[in-house]
């Protein structure tokens, strides 16, 4: 399919504007390449690790929010049960794992499509990551080291209180 506006050139990368958010937050970053962003966010229950890649050719940038949480092989199973439950909660991103770790992800993508990213598009693409990741770690604790069902551990995390105290 031929685009419109074949001859775009991109004012900035978005990394760049993804460094610039770090630096506002006071998370520690590190620039690995042009293309890449790794920060460190401090969470209310671990710390996430917040991994920020640009692929030119796609026009895409992607986030993985990762947690210190390795799943042992006798869970794994377990695990990929409440990601699948907790995947249809989710209206952007997924939860993933990395297999040959059993490292816990959330990942998600943003197409760009020949448009400048803004500041809000790119706040809105961290908090995603670190959102669904406190939303949902409890749920991935209970599974790993209490060894609790899918559901029982995504019916213990996720009830809302109502009223006030």
């Amino acid at each position: 399919m031929a685009s419109v506006n074949s001859n775009f050139d991109r004012a900035t990368n978005p990394v760049d504007m993804a460094e610039t958010i770090a630096s506002v937050h006071n998370w520690p970053f590190e620039r690995s390449t042009d293309d890449e962003l790794t920060l460190n966010v401090e969470g209310s229950l671990t710390d996430y690790h917040v991994s920020l890649n640009w692929r030119d050719d796609l026009e895409a940038l992607h986030l993985a929010c990762a947690f210190e949480m390795k799943v042992p092989e006798a869970r794994i199973s377990e695990v990929y049960r409440l990601i699948a439950l907790v995947n249809e909660q989710l209206w952007i991103g997924h939860f993933d794992i990395w297999p040959q770790d059993g490292l816990l992800l959330f990942r998600h993508g943003l197409m760009l499509n020949q448009a400048e990213l803004t500041v809000e598009q790119c706040e809105a693409l961290i908090a995603s990551g670190l959102e669904a990741s406190e939303s949902y770690y409890e749920a991935f604790q209970y599974v790993v080291w209490a060894g609790k069902s899918a559901r029982e551990a995504l019916t213990s995390t996720m009830f809302q209180t109502a009223g006030q105290a």
